[in-house]
């Protein structure tokens, strides 16, 4: 697994959990910012997982694969339902969602690094 793809994930998804907290403490809906910010986070997370995948098809990763593409699995779909439940709900709860998600993520992706490395 990459560590340096795993590193950009984990700082973007912190990011945007960051920017995402400021908009729901001001009171504002989901931006166009912060629209975008989660369509890179998703581009990333599916780099990472093009990563993962490739390098268990070449023999490497962990024992347990099934718990590996669970958290693989889990991480390309949060960016998605996190910016759809925030267009459902216009208000701070909406960049409230966002906040949740992007630290869903950077912990998702620490986890993911550990289980790479066989810690249990």
């Amino acid at each position: 697994m990459n560590t340096v793809v795993s590193t950009i994930v984990i700082v973007i998804a912190l990011l945007l959990m960051l920017a995402s907290l400021i908009v729901a403490i001001r009171d504002r809906p989901m931006g166009m910012v912060l629209l975008v910010g989660f369509a890179v986070l998703e581009v990333a997370v599916l780099v990472q997982a093009g990563f993962v995948i490739a390098a268990v098809a070449g023999g490497a990763g962990p024992d347990d694969k099934v718990t590996l593409f669970g958290y693989v699995g889990g991480e390309v779909l949060i960016p998605p339902a996190g910016v759809f439940l925030a267009l459902a709900e216009r208000s701070r709860w909406g960049s409230a969602i966002l906040a949740v998600a992007g630290f869903a993520i950077a912990v998702m992706t620490a986890r993911l690094l550990q289980i790479w490395q066989g810690m249990p």
